[in-house]
């Protein structure tokens, strides 16, 4: 799978076991309703966080957040909200659920169905509410590691 190119997010849980964890598992669904995928291993604490919540956010992160995507895929960092303390994020007014300042964009969710997956729990959510930032230069993951692209440029005439 190192040779399939992805998309980095930030998936957040509020609420009472708050929690953050970096992942690329993530999809579109459905445009109507708006739905999302997520995919979580049933022994990570995010998988508690999200079935606790019955909701999850989550960043999509530009170009310059290597650091968060590091900082939310270290098992070592501080449990519950306060593991937000070393980011800059806004509460979903949808959720609560940390929105990481800075993303390419942003999604609040509400958790619609649970599907298992192997050692894995597929969440599927339906988008509350939605933003996007203005940066256009997007964080993957291939081979191993980090990278980034650019939006396009408009060809002129």
């Amino acid at each position: 799978m190192s040779q399939f190119a992805t998309g980095i997010t930030v998936l957040t849980a509020g609420g009472e076991n708050g929690h953050g964890m970096t992942a690329n598992a993530f999809s579109s669904v459905s445009l109507d309703p708006p739905m999302v995928l997520c995919c979580v291993s049933r022994a990570a604490r995010m998988h508690e966080a999200i079935v606790s919540a019955q909701s999850f956010a989550v960043s999509i992160l530009g170009a310059g957040q290597r650091e968060q995507a590091r900082y939310f895929a270290d098992w070592r960092r501080p449990r519950g909200l306060a593991q937000f303390d070393e980011v800059d994020w806004t509460p979903g007014p949808s959720t609560g659920a940390p929105l990481l300042t800075g993303s390419l964009a942003w999604l609040e969710c509400r958790l619609a169905q649970t599907h298992e997956g192997g050692d894995h729990s597929i969440f599927v959510g339906e988008v509350l509410g939605s933003g996007r930032g203005t940066s256009r230069q997007a964080l993957l993951f291939y081979g191993g590691g980090y990278h980034q692209v650019g939006a396009p440029t408009k060809a002129t005439a």
